[in-house]
């Protein structure tokens, strides 16, 4: 099976700490957020790319596991991962390591389902995600 990943450097900023000088824990689910647009651009799954099909993408599900703290100025990877299924919805898994040893420091998956642009819950998958699968041999 064909297995999609992405990796994105991030630095974390002074403004993402809190008076411990950890990462606040609501900031790690906007990494996973730079790991999904970062995975968008490469494999033209951004949101743009969905936008243009008349198609709306809400997250309805997101978990994060904290392992170890990110400090202000480490440098860490986000790596998102797509995970097929055959459902009508998108699933991308999360591992961010801090750069200088890799060490896993939060683990984390979300999942994304389809609607129109009223809000109504897409059963099926959309055509375009079907062909942007099969392109990629996802399927």
């Amino acid at each position: 099976m064909i297995k999609l990943s992405n990796r994105k450097e991030i630095q974390v900023r002074f403004s993402e700490v809190d008076s411990m000088h950890i990462v606040w824990h609501g900031n790690y689910l906007k990494y996973f957020e730079d790991g999904r647009e970062s995975f968008g651009l490469k494999y033209n799954l951004g949101y743009l790319d969905v936008y243009k099909h008349q198609v709306m993408i809400p997250i309805v599900k997101v978990n994060c596991d904290f392992k170890r703290p990110l400090v202000y100025g480490d440098s860490a990877i986000i790596e998102t991962s797509y995970i097929p299924t055959d459902a009508a919805k998108i699933v991308f898994e999360y591992t961010i390591f801090r750069k200088h040893d890799m060490e896993v420091m939060a683990t984390g998956n979300s999942v994304q389902v389809f609607l129109t642009p009223t809000g109504e819950l897409l059963l099926t998958p959309p055509e375009f995600y079907i062909g942007w699968k099969k392109k990629l041999g996802i399927i």
